[in-house]
């Protein structure tokens, strides 16, 4: 029984789980407006993203916004490694929950 269950709870985390491929087209297409962050849950950050990088291309044409946007792309590329454990932990909820709910 307790193996059915754990086969049960994997089956969810495979179907309800985040997918890495569109978390990365999501960053790849649309790099610093940041829906790749709130696709993965992290809305606040996301939102954050895209606001610093609204305020820097408006401010790019009195040079003040370019390193508002330098700091947006070094926040994407180390974003590039963060996704697969941002997908883990997702799936590491989703486990924890069903698991809770199942007992």
């Amino acid at each position: 029984m307790d193996t059915q269950r754990e086969i049960l709870i994997e089956q969810r985390v495979a179907n309800d789980a985040k997918s890495p491929l569109v978390a990365y087209l999501l960053l790849i297409f649309l790099w610093g407006l940041g829906v790749h962050r709130m696709y993965l849950g992290r809305w606040i950050s996301g939102i954050l993203m895209a606001v610093m990088w609204g305020l820097g291309w408006l401010m790019a044409p009195i040079l003040i916004g370019w390193p508002l946007l330098g700091l947006v792309c070094l926040w994407v590329v180390i974003d590039m490694f963060l996704i697969p454990g941002m997908i883990q932990e997702d799936k590491d909820d989703i486990r924890r929950l069903l698991g809770s709910e199942l007992r």
